[in-house]
């Protein structure tokens, strides 16, 4: 059992190093959890791994601990209208501003976990073809989880995995099956560039984007977290670029540096100063795609 002193500690630490807001009376997730953090580090229990933790700095150790906590939830084409937006609107307007700019299409899966929601934007690219020929599309995954990462870079799936949101027509165009699950084209993995990243930490070396997604991540963090991701995700949105929060995810109340668009039926916001063209450039078209 974890005392309410070691519970307290392990919370500190999560939300220090990873920006988890564990909260109260979630002691049964360490219970289920750092066991297998444990036995991995050759401890006999979760007592004798804390009393590590407590005794000195053990970077990797810490690492271990949050990955552990950390959700992954995730699947492929998650809510749906998000990448229906994308597909319909958002990815042919930015592709015909990159094509007068003369530069490439950057896109950021900002929470990456084992590659789900990245992996379905690069389906959809490779699917629009014509749409964004012309274009050179740079497509970036994140995420805290190296061993998330390591799963998301195999491409290998299982078929629960790929029963959860993968349209058919997908899963017989871009996979294969295996004895170990269904994997994932090579031309769809090269599509993605993953790299490991703590969104608490800065993020100005991967540059702007045009289309940042960061979906079902502030709901784990405490205000001020989601205040300073969110100042700092403005900051890497090119002018006219898109933010994709969760479904229950908004920005309002938080920053005033972002700014939702109305009547889209998604979580999807902008910088302030692109408030205005943004809604008339989706409005139309996104309106009619998805509220009609």
């Amino acid at each position: 059992m974890i005392n309410p002193e070691d519970y307290s500690y392990i919370s500190t630490l999560l939300r220090t190093k990873s920006g988890l807001a564990l909260g109260a009376g979630k002691e049964y997730l360490l219970e289920s959890r750092l066991p297998a953090v444990a036995k991995a580090y050759g401890f006999g229990s979760v007592n004798e791994l804390i009393v590590i933790l407590r005794a000195g700095p053990h970077q990797e150790l810490i690492k271990a601990v949050c990955d552990a906590m950390a959700t992954g939830e995730t699947f492929f084409f998650r809510d749906t209208v998000p990448f229906e937006i994308m597909r319909t609107t958002i990815l042919p307007e930015v592709a015909e501003r990159c094509r007068r700019g003369g530069r490439a299409l950057r896109i950021w899966s900002s929470a990456a976990s084992t590659g789900q929601e990245a992996y379905s934007i690069a389906m959809l690219i490779a699917e629009m073809g014509v749409q964004l020929a012309g274009v050179r599309i740079d497509l970036i995954a994140t995420d805290f989880s190296s061993q998330a990462l390591n799963r998301a870079r195999r491409g290998l799936f299982t078929q629960i995995e790929v029963q959860r949101g993968l349209p058919d027509r997908y899963l017989r165009q871009f996979f294969t099956s295996t004895a170990d699950g269904f994997r994932l084209s090579d031309d769809i993995r090269k599509r993605v560039s993953f790299k490991e990243l703590n969104l608490l930490e800065s993020f100005r070396s991967l540059g702007q984007f045009d289309i940042v997604l960061c979906r079902n991540v502030l709901i784990y963090f405490d205000t001020m977290t989601k205040k300073d991701v969110l100042d700092r995700l403005s900051s890497a949105l090119t002018p006219g670029g898109y933010l994709f929060l969760g479904a229950t995810e908004t920005a309002f109340g938080l920053t005033e540096r972002l700014v939702r668009i109305p009547d889209i039926p998604t979580s999807l916001h902008v910088r302030r100063d692109d408030a205005e063209i943004a809604e008339q450039r989706l409005r139309a078209n996104a309106q009619a795609a998805f509220v009609a």
